[in-house]
């Protein structure tokens, strides 16, 4: 089967689901102009090369397919930039819709609002080849012995206990940055990380890197789920959630997921 190729130039010669008057207009921050933020930088496989505007990487892909639901062509997407942090604070927004692998928690939605799910991430251990040549394996019973390491601020840490247990509590950091610092300097062993995140870290961040292993998303009682943020009591989110329902019935947001995210890694699955 032929793999559909979805740039912002294709969704532009498909009929969007609304027209802009019926959902958005009056509710973005410009007229006429939906303003989409993501992360300075922005990695693949989210967006290709730093460059949000081409409409390749998967949130780019999802933006614009999401943007022509709600009736804006891709002229009428503007960029923007803000840090992952000053984004889910609560407070006016100088974006109109954030994408940047935000987990969906009960804490963040009492200050900003999301949109329903577009990614439903898998999860993967990322080490160093050195800790898996001393004998780790993706096996529960290895992983349990391992070091652990994780952004004190994020959802690693409740998935760290429910996923592995491990034998020894997580050694826990301000952020990822100093997470994969501390795998380089030897102080931890292993990280849990989205898996389009891990492929990234251990091609590129860290030297030595690799993947133990991953656990499907179906693996956990409440996996990592993404979803696009927003201001709270934003007017814009039932435009925003019905535009991406749209994609999930139709197909679309699948194909993007198979496009950009496609599980032909070679990463075990840990049973």
């Amino acid at each position: 089967m032929k793999l559909l190729y979805v740039t912002a130039a294709s969704l532009a010669l498909s009929a969007p689901a609304f027209a802009q008057n019926d959902c958005a207009a009056g509710q973005t921050l410009s007229e006429g102009t939906l303003t989409i933020a993501t992360g300075n930088p922005a990695f693949y496989p989210w967006v290709l090369d730093d460059a949000p505007a081409s409409g390749e990487g998967f949130e780019a892909a999802v933006a614009y397919a999401v943007a022509a639901n709600m009736g804006f062509e891709p002229d009428a997407v503007e960029w923007t930039r803000s840090s992952f942090d000053q984004a889910i604070q609560p407070g006016a927004k100088d974006f109109d819709i954030n994408i940047q692998q935000f987990s969906i928690t009960p804490e963040r939605e009492e200050v900003v609002d999301f949109s329903i799910p577009y990614y439903t991430s898998a999860m993967a251990v990322l080490t160093t080849q050195s800790v898996v040549d001393t004998g780790a394996e993706a096996t529960l019973d290895s992983l349990k012995t391992l070091t652990w390491g994780a952004d004190a601020n994020t959802t690693a840490v409740a998935m760290l206990a429910d996923l592995i247990a491990p034998q020894t509590g997580p050694m826990l950091y301000n952020d990822n940055v100093d997470v994969t610092a501390a795998m380089q300097a030897g102080q931890i062993d292993a990280a849990l990380f989205d898996l389009p995140t891990a492929l990234y870290l251990s091609a590129v961040v860290v030297p030595d890197g690799t993947l133990l292993g991953q656990f499907p998303a179906d693996r956990t009682e409440s996996p990592d789920q993404f979803g696009m943020l927003m201001a709270n009591d934003s007017p814009l989110k039932p435009c925003v959630d019905a535009a991406l329902q749209e994609l999930i019935d139709d197909g679309t947001l699948a194909a993007i997921e198979t496009q950009w995210l496609e599980e032909t890694t070679g990463v075990p699955v840990i049973k």
